[in-house]
């Protein structure tokens, strides 16, 4: 028999793996620092030693936080914050992951990041610190020491100051006023002018044909320009009070007012004699007169004239028109800025300046509103107002036309010859 073959050959067995070791970083040693000496050893290469980026303690304490820019300046007042405190923040802040330890540039960049929280909070604190403090001891000490006197004499200063301040101001004030006062003698305007003024349309020139008013309107604007310039009043009565209409008018001052038409008005109430009352003043003057021994007292032209004036100081101009069978002499506005100004004056009266009482408004302004009311003018005044406005305003003016005379002319400081015209044109 043939022999048995030999077993194969036993493989052995694999050797297990060993085991895992742990994973440890190991960190390169420090460069030596550079030497001086040099080594004559043939099989060492030297090299130039790097600077080291490990800072110690000490060299955080006192050098600039900033590992990898430019060194900064100290600020008077806030310490850099660096060294062992900025390390232990920042691990507070950003704990370190247990099982990998920090690099060297990880724990570069968390320190710089704990010294740029730091000095945020530092800026923060010495600002709102600086907002709250309260003022130096010394300048509080010199508060103190003031004495009395000087701060008296503080307070004059101060006083005189705002005394010259008021001074000024009112000084201004009065110019103003002077201004206006030496604008408005440049081109003043008697009554007789402002009534025809108001009357007169702008671009015709003419007044209304229809007016039948303004005639004797115009004789009464006479009387009251002389009452108020003192050249006319009423006689004085004696123990039995008479009315207004029937006391007459006498002659205070003869003096010449310059004016053509006033001159000529006053030199017939002088001459005539016995002197006549207000209501037979105003038919004489207008011509309005059933005597024709009387005829020679009646002023021809009167809007002629006073539109002449009118064009002589700059307010009007003079133009000839065709109506058909006649020409007739026209005046257009030229001036517009006096005749809105005076629209302005007579609607600020009854609107933005009403005082509800007649004693207390300038005369002149009084007896205008009530002689346009009578030469049937005030309505032209009164048109660019808004509906509310002008209701209003014709409600005041009917205030006004309400009052008695009689009981207004007894009261103290008040013009007696204005309120017997008004009498005359109102009953």
């Amino acid at each position: 028999p043939l022999p048995a073959p030999p077993p194969p050959p036993r493989s052995p067995l694999p050797a297990p793996p060993p085991p895992p070791t742990p994973r440890t970083t190991t960190t390169s040693p420090l460069p030596a620092p550079r030497s001086t000496t040099t080594s004559h050893s043939p099989h060492h290469h030297h090299f130039p030693a790097l600077p080291s980026r490990r800072r110690s303690a000490a060299a955080f304490a006192t050098s600039p936080c900033d590992v990898t820019g430019p060194p900064r300046r100290h600020i008077a007042g806030k310490s850099p914050a660096c060294g062992p405190l900025a390390r232990s923040l920042s691990r507070s802040r950003n704990p370190r992951p247990p099982s990998l330890p920090p690099s060297r540039a990880t724990s570069d960049r968390y320190i710089d990041e704990a010294c740029l929280l730091t000095n945020k909070q530092q800026e923060r604190h010495s600002s709102s610190t600086l907002s709250s403090s309260p003022p130096p001891l010394r300048a509080m000490s010199t508060l103190t020491q003031r004495s009395s006197g000087l701060v008296q004499r503080k307070t004059e200063a101060s006083r005189n100051a705002e005394k010259n301040s008021e001074d000024d101001e009112d000084q201004r004030d009065e110019q103003d006023q002077e201004g206006e006062k030496c604008d408005s003698k440049e081109t003043r305007l008697t009554l007789m002018e402002e009534v025809l003024l108001l009357g007169l349309k702008d671009r015709e020139g003419y007044t209304s044909f229809w007016n039948d008013c303004i005639s004797s309107g115009l004789r009464g604007c006479m009387l009251i320009e002389l009452a108020l310039r003192g050249r006319l009043q009423l006689e004085s009565f004696g123990m039995r009070r008479k009315s207004l209409l029937t006391r007459k008018v006498i002659c205070k001052s003869d003096t010449p007012t310059g004016d053509v038409l006033l001159d000529e008005a006053l030199k017939h109430i002088k001459e005539t004699q016995p002197p006549e009352a207000v209501q037979s003043w105003i038919e004489l003057l207008s011509g309005e007169t059933w005597n024709p021994l009387k005829l020679h007292y009646q002023l021809r032209n009167v809007r002629e004239r006073l539109a002449k004036n009118l064009v002589e100081k700059g307010v009007l101009t003079t133009e000839k028109q065709n109506f058909l069978l006649f020409d007739m002499t026209t005046h257009p506005l030229t001036n517009n800025v006096i005749k809105q100004r005076l629209i302005k004056k007579v609607q600020e009266a009854v609107l933005d300046k009403w005082v509800n009482d007649p004693h207390r408004m300038d005369k002149r302004l009084l007896a205008l509103i009530y002689l346009a009311h009578a030469s049937d003018v005030l309505e032209n005044a009164f048109a660019p107002l808004l509906d509310e406005h002008y209701d209003l305003a014709m409600k005041r003016v009917r205030q006004l036309l309400d009052l008695d005379p009689e009981v207004e002319s007894m009261k103290s400081n008040t013009n007696e010859l204005l309120w017997a015209v008004v009498a005359a044109f109102t009953k």
